[in-house]
């Protein structure tokens, strides 16, 4: 029996490296290309100790991440804190941010883009040199 066409498999979807982020595992769950979503992007990243996102903004674009498991510390324009699991943290249009895990082990994250970012270089402002 074939699942239905708005059920997603995490085991189904490829992993990608994302640009601007070190150690980090994606699988892109709902967009386009999986559910035909058009206004929302859902992604599971798996990221392993000391590393993630490196600072970056996305114009125009919100981010939620939820925390599933492990521990990470978040930074929003400058302003830093800690996170674990059950938490859950937004990433303004525009504004600068980072996200790095503190766990011993790879946590796991929820990420949500809304209008989905879809991995697009013109979608996202890198800083620190890193670009």
């Amino acid at each position: 029996m074939s699942s239905p066409s708005w059920l997603v498999k995490e085991s189904d979807v490829p992993g990608y490296q994302p640009a601007n982020h070190t150690g980090t595992l994606n699988r892109r769950l709902i967009s386009r290309e999986t559910v035909g979503a058009q206004h929302v992007e859902m992604l599971l990243g798996v990221i392993e100790k000391g590393q993630g996102a490196l600072p970056h903004a996305h114009p125009g674009i919100e981010q939620v991440c939820y925390l599933l498991s492990g521990t990470a510390r978040a930074e929003v324009n400058g302003e830093v804190a800690e996170m674990q699991a059950g938490d859950c943290c937004f990433f303004a249009p525009d504004l600068p941010h980072k996200f790095t895990v503190t766990s011993d082990t790879p946590a796991r994250v929820l990420v949500i883009y809304s209008p989905p970012y879809e991995e697009s270089p013109e979608r996202v402002v890198r800083f620190g040199g890193h670009g």
